[in-house]
């Protein structure tokens, strides 16, 4: 399916997960161990329930699927097991590979 006119293109990777303390969770995130920009990442989101402040939801885009997949690989092996954040997360996070079909604003 082709993104309506106005609408880019985009992959993205969704994480869910719940963390011991968002603070902790936060410096390592922004300490950046896989280096996002060199990775594809084009730009993220954070976000977390209004009433759930250990929980974290994230959205990574990227250009396309296989560098969506190659970093969500590298996560798994490479941070989320033995790396930086480990001591952060609290159980497997939840993660998907989603594409954006349209974007419209409601007007």
């Amino acid at each position: 399916m082709e993104p309506s006119t106005g609408a880019a293109f985009m992959i993205t990777l969704q994480i869910e997960h719940q963390v011991r303390d968002f603070a902790m969770w936060r410096k390592a995130f922004d300490s950046d161990p896989l280096d996002r920009l060199a990775s594809g990442v084009r730009s993220y989101r954070i976000s977390r329930p209004l009433d759930q402040e250990d929980y974290v939801m994230l959205e990574l885009d990227f250009d396309t699927q296989e560098a969506a997949v190659d970093f969500l690989a590298r996560l798994q092996t490479d941070t989320w097991k033995t790396g930086v954040t480990a001591p952060a997360l609290v159980g497997e996070p939840s993660t998907r590979i989603i594409e954006t079909v349209e974007v419209q604003a409601v007007q």
